[in-house]
């Protein structure tokens, strides 16, 4: 299978879909890799050590797609990428489509092979998304006190204290992998931390991990206005898998939150799970509304480019040479993982979440093979 490993053009996307010994293992297993000029440069992985691991190095981006069996990429396509897709192509990157309604048409019209790093299910885990969702935790916290200072216009607040001076007050929204990540460097910088969930399980699991270090409470409707009012930085932890996040903190809510409060919303790439929140970019990552400062740079993880592509390829490597080996339908069809991984074919939504976003017709996967 010929794959082709395309350069990231996302406003600060620095990540790139394989490293150099991912293309030695998918040129052992009898693919050919093309690399586009300077894919992996910013991520600390020069054309060379491509060359040298087997992949051809190309410069014309049209060519690549042309020529391509598989595509792989980091994150969304955007919008000039659409057109140089052609029918029956595998694309194998990150997509949240529930977000992305002009992309998730893309796909279909273009009757493309899409597989989705964050819907990919392997014994009631979602493997490719858990690196990321770990990095975004915890950078969660750290751009959050960032922006509580006040040239940021932040309510100045230093969420570690001082001797004689309250700590500052983290409400996290959402005990899964992002939140329980954030609440680890919450607890370490010695913030005041409290995380809301649904699930007593989770719940319990978490004070049994952090103990006396945080506070936990039930996400309900009353909880979650008690923790808006009383905090200085809120985290939007929030996951359904392959859905629009569901807007637990709405816009009314800003009014009784704190002057120069800070929401980061890390669910914003599925939509988010804060009303107010918009997509940013790390060259304009915040906006203030209704005295509240708002971060929403969908692609987080971006920042930290070589520990995150390091980390995201240790998963994403494994399912990717099954699906070159074997090819999209024989892989869907023996691996669960891959079945659940498969967000659009031959023209069709075959993601639950995704069709439930647009209120579009679903099919399942099998049912196509």
């Amino acid at each position: 299978m010929n794959i082709s490993v395309i350069k990231e053009i996302k406003t600060h996307e620095y990540r790139v879909g394989l490293t150099p010994a991912d293309v030695k293992a998918y040129t052992v297993h009898g693919h050919k890799v093309f690399i586009e000029k300077d894919a992996g440069r910013e991520a600390g992985f020069p054309d060379e050590k491509y060359a040298a691991a087997g992949g051809t190095v190309v410069a014309d981006k049209q060519k690549l797609f042309d020529d391509a069996d598989m595509i792989i990429k980091v994150k969304e396509p955007q919008a000039v990428e659409y057109p140089m897709f052609h029918e029956g192509q595998i694309l194998y990157t990150y997509l949240h489509l529930a977000a992305e309604k002009e992309l998730t048409e893309a796909l279909l019209k273009g009757k493309v092979k899409s597989v989705a790093y964050e819907t990919i299910e392997d014994h009631d885990s979602l493997p490719c998304l858990v690196p990321m969702s770990e990095i975004a935790g915890r950078l969660s916290v750290q751009e959050g006190a960032k922006y509580l200072e006040k040239q940021f216009g932040g309510r100045g607040i230093l969420l570690a204290g001082v001797p004689g001076v309250r700590r500052g007050r983290i409400a996290i929204i959402g005990g899964g992998v992002v939140g329980t990540n954030a609440a680890k460097i919450a607890v370490g910088i010695g913030a005041d931390v409290t995380i809301l969930d649904v699930n007593a399980r989770r719940l319990a699991y978490l004070d049994d991990i952090f103990g006396s270090g945080i506070t936990t409470l039930y996400s309900t409707e009353a909880n979650i206005e008690s923790a808006l009012k009383e905090s200085d930085l809120v985290i939007g932890a929030v996951l359904i898998p392959g859905a629009r996040a569901p807007q637990l903190v709405k816009r009314e809510h800003l009014k009784t939150m704190k002057e120069g409060a800070v929401i980061v919303d890390v669910a914003v790439d599925q939509g988010g799970c804060v009303e107010t929140i918009k997509a940013t970019t790390h060259d304009n990552p915040v906006y203030n509304l209704d005295g509240v400062v708002h971060y929403g740079v969908a692609n987080m993880p971006g920042a930290v480019a070589l520990t995150s592509t390091l980390a995201l390829t240790g998963t994403t490597l494994r399912y990717g040479l099954y699906l070159a080996d074997n090819g999209l339908e024989t892989a869907a069809r023996n691996s669960y993982p891959i079945a659940t991984g498969v967000n659009t074919y031959e023209g069709k939504i075959t993601c639950k979440g995704v069709s439930e976003a647009f209120n579009s017709d679903y099919t399942p996967v099998r049912d196509l093979l």
